[in-house]
């Protein structure tokens, strides 16, 4: 494979390696950045105290930054509102919309006016319309992917049938008809659309326009840094919940365990505790845990691998979602017992009763915690198998070769022969 000079198109930069998206595009990125030449283009982070150190990360990898002074805005406070009722008078979603920043298009127009580029990665599907207005009427005689890590519409189409409010469940299907619009758009006019599960390819070739030229990239997990600790003693009665908790569908899955799958499994359990972790959680959160006996959130840890370690299975109650779970995947590196619902675990290979706990939905997750208290042994016997899978097929070394290899038919503007992809 020829060296490439590939222009990533992102909403900041991935570091600290605090959520699932950063960890993918880091570590995607830190394996193919002696190959080829990458220039990572983005917005300044949201906390600006991270650029020094996620600057000085990229330049190790041999990766050139071009920040734009400008964050993408927060998702509170009286400005929020007023950016979502005018999002009423657009076509595209607010998360297009409010990334979509003039800073970051001049940004796009000025590199591709001075720097030979082989091919453009949007690493998230909202980035294809800064790229379209940067390239303006060139975008179709250039080559160029999107990763999607969800696909935005399924997820916008499960919080329309789950909300219970009215007005919000009005606002947010609208959400949902705006986001299926604009992803037929990207995924038809993309040299080359990237799911990070088949379920998800198989909707974007079926129904969101992205016919064959849509490839999967797993979600992967450093094999070499999430390991088992054999020597450290774990609470069977010590349950986990791990990810970004400023991504609504946690958001949605820690309500669900707060107010109602916890208290039940201490009421059948008075020994059971629960931990939150994970980057950014809202105040309402924080305020509920406190309220909250035997729960603790620890938001933006350092290190999730101590609570991995101790604990005697971490849980996904998710009922909103996509793409595939990396907090799954960490978990069973480390031979950490999973109960998950159908929806966290999907896009995922494995088997549910020999890898991990599986429920239909988050009405038995309660009882599926109880069941692993109960029976920490088993549990731990179903960990080490689902650990073999994911040393087998989600270590990060074999997910970034494939993504090269859709890097080298995409610069080059050709199908490949299905063997070649497969």
């Amino acid at each position: 494979m020829r060296p490439l000079r590939v222009a990533v198109l992102d909403e900041e930069l991935p570091y600290p390696l605090t959520s699932g998206k950063r960890l993918r595009t880091f570590n995607l990125l830190a394996r193919l950045a002696d190959r080829h030449r990458i220039t990572l283009l983005c917005h300044r982070n949201a906390d600006p105290a991270e650029v020094p150190a996620a600057e000085a990360a990229f330049r190790k990898l041999g990766v050139e930054t071009v920040v734009v002074p400008r964050a993408v805005p927060t998702k509170s406070g009286p400005a929020f509102y007023a950016r979502l009722a005018g999002n009423l008078l657009s076509p595209l979603p607010y998360s297009v919309e409010t990334h979509t920043s003039p800073e970051l298009v001049d940004a796009v127009r000025r590199y591709a006016a001075e720097n030979p580029v082989d091919l453009w990665h949007c690493e998230w599907t909202p980035y294809a319309q800064v790229l379209r207005r940067g390239l303006r009427g060139k975008l179709r005689r250039v080559p160029w992917v999107v990763m999607a890590h969800n696909v935005e519409s399924l997820i916008w189409k499960q919080y329309t049938e789950t909300e219970e409010n009215a007005v919000r469940r009005w606002y947010v299907k609208r959400q949902w008809l705006k986001f299926e619009q604009f992803e037929r758009w990207a995924f038809a006019h993309a040299t080359w659309s990237i799911a990070v599960s088949e379920p998800d390819a198989e909707l974007i070739r079926t129904e969101m326009g992205g016919t064959e030229q849509t490839e999967v990239v797993d979600n992967g997990v450093d094999t070499a840094y999430f390991r088992p600790q054999r020597d450290v003693d774990r609470d069977p009665y010590k349950v986990v919940f791990v990810g970004s908790l400023d991504w609504r569908p946690n958001q949605d899955a820690v309500k669900l365990l707060l107010e109602d799958i916890f208290p039940k499994v201490r009421a059948a359990e008075p020994r059971a505790s629960l931990s939150v972790v994970g980057r950014n959680p809202p105040e309402w959160m924080t305020e509920a845990a406190a309220r909250t006996t035997r729960v603790r959130v620890f938001g933006s840890v350092p290190d999730v691998r101590p609570h991995l370690a101790t604990c005697g299975m971490t849980v996904v109650p998710l009922r909103v979602g996509g793409g595939s779970r990396l907090k799954i995947l960490e978990s069973l590196a480390t031979a950490t017992p999973v109960v998950s619902t159908r929806v966290g675990a999907e896009g995922l290979r494995l088997t549910p009763g020999k890898h991990l706990t599986v429920t239909a939905d988050e009405t038995g997750i309660a009882d599926a915690i109880l069941n692993v208290m109960q029976d920490p042994d088993a549990a731990a016997d179903q960990a080490d198998e689902g650990r073999r899978v994911v040393l087998r097929e989600y270590d990060w070394a074999p997910l970034a070769a494939k993504l090269e290899e859709v890097w080298t038919v995409a610069a080059e503007q050709r199908v490949p022969r299905a063997s070649s992809m497969g």
